[in-house]
């Protein structure tokens, strides 16, 4: 295996990182300022600052634009909407990108490539109809709307996505949307036009096959964002993550995904990938943790020493260090996997580097924050909110226990008897 990347991949990877150090970080604090001046003088927090389109408008200009496109990704709209116009990357070739873009909170907006729009647009292009890309996927891919996934319940356990309540209930040439969805991220964006649903839609089918994906307008009758809910104290505006209820949606059949019954082959096509993104990403936020770190350990004194000489912290340090690098080869090596054997090939690496590498993150951010005090728990300092994004996706995308529990099955696969 190979895990050295393409001289494409490289030339991307310098240019993303020139962009977030140049463009993205020096006004990054004025945006996320702004942004609490208003919530905390009762303005609305949900606005988009105009210095973000600004960004978004030089990125794509650099062609730094949908940097996610999977490989094979060719056609018109490769050369619309493409990174440089050209057809998209491999997991390998887009792992250290998206690790750069995991330095910033905004960088993944700028540059096209946040979550749950990366899933969306990918949901889209392999599986929608020439009508659904028409209607959703160019002006996401365009960067005119904004989407939301509506998957997660509050009244079952979505862990166990078997056990979901929502129905997407097919009635002649309609499909009839009803139930209560939260988590779903994105939806406090002002240009939130759309959200992929996911409900029953023959609870008589086998279990995997009972749930259809409907792509829902969210001005259409019936929805309504009941709420905004923040994670561990943080908004993560503008984007955000509601609660939706979905009453009597009636819509054409044919904003059905794939054909009634494709949810969950459909999800695990895009969950892999999109996992593989967010632990690239997490990746990049742990190392700027422990850049941090560093700096603060070694100009701090306490006691008539750096703190980097205080209570074994210079061990602390080289222990974040080695395990950012065993969880970067670690994902890399099921980027790799997925590269050349597919989602179902890669199924128990996919569930390692979940499981891994938001605990590596939490460990690495929480020492970060430990070395700087009070500072660290303060909006000084992106740590807090650097821990509450790392410490969430040990839930998003499916919980540690399930990720183990995919791990555990395949590892013990070849010891069982037939019986078993």
């Amino acid at each position: 295996m190979d895990f050295t990347p393409s001289p494409r991949s490289a030339d991307l990877t310098a240019r993303v990182r020139d962009f977030i150090d140049s463009r993205i970080e020096p006004v990054e604090p004025e945006i996320l300022a702004d942004v609490q001046t208003r919530r905390d003088t009762g303005g609305n927090p949900w606005t988009v600052h105009p210095l973000i389109g600004e960004l978004q408008s030089q990125a794509r200009s650099q062609g730094l634009w949908n940097l996610f496109l999977p490989a094979g990704h060719e056609g018109p709209y490769a050369a619309r909407f493409g990174t440089d116009g050209a057809a998209g990357l491999t997991n390998v070739d887009y792992a250290p990108i998206a690790e750069q873009t995991g330095r910033s909170g905004l960088a993944p907006l700028i540059f096209n490539c946040n979550a749950p729009d990366t899933g969306n647009m990918e949901v889209l292009l392999r599986y929608g109809s020439a009508e659904q890309k028409g209607t959703w996927l160019e002006p996401l891919l365009d960067g005119r709307i904004r989407s939301a996934f509506l998957m997660t319940e509050p009244d079952v356990a979505s862990s166990d996505a078997t056990t979901m309540a929502a129905t997407a209930r097919l009635d002649g040439d309609e499909v009839v949307v009803d139930g209560r969805k939260w988590w779903s991220t994105g939806v406090g964006h002002p240009d939130c036009a759309v959200g992929i649903f996911m409900g029953v839609t023959d609870p008589l089918a086998p279990k995997h096959a009972r749930h259809s994906m409907v792509l829902v307008p969210l001005d259409a009758p019936g929805v309504t964002i009941e709420r905004v809910m923040p994670a561990l104290g943080q908004w993560d505006e503008p984007l955000g993550h509601g609660q939706v209820s979905l009453t009597d949606v009636r819509l054409p059949a044919s904003a059905i995904i794939g054909g009634p019954g494709q949810a969950f082959a459909i999800a695990q096509g895009r969950l892999g990938p999109g996992r593989v993104h967010h632990c690239m990403r997490l990746i990049g936020l742990a190392e700027r943790a422990l850049e941090l770190a560093c700096a603060r350990a070694s100009a701090r004194v306490a006691f008539g020493k750096p703190l980097a000489n205080l209570g074994g912290n210079r061990e602390r340090l080289a222990e974040a260090r080695i395990a950012i690098n065993q969880a970067r080869l670690h994902v890399l090596h099921c980027a790799w996997k997925l590269d050349t054997v597919g989602v179902a090939g890669a199924a128990s690496e996919v569930s390692e580097i979940k499981a891994a590498v938001p605990r590596m993150a939490c460990q690495v951010i929480d020492l970060a924050i430990q070395l700087h005090g009070g500072a660290g728990v303060s909006a000084d300092t992106p740590l807090a909110a650097a821990y509450a994004g790392a410490r969430a996706l040990r839930l998003a995308d499916g919980p540690d226990e399930v990720h183990l529990g995919v791990v555990a099955r395949h590892l013990l696969r070849p010891y069982q008897s037939d019986h078993r």
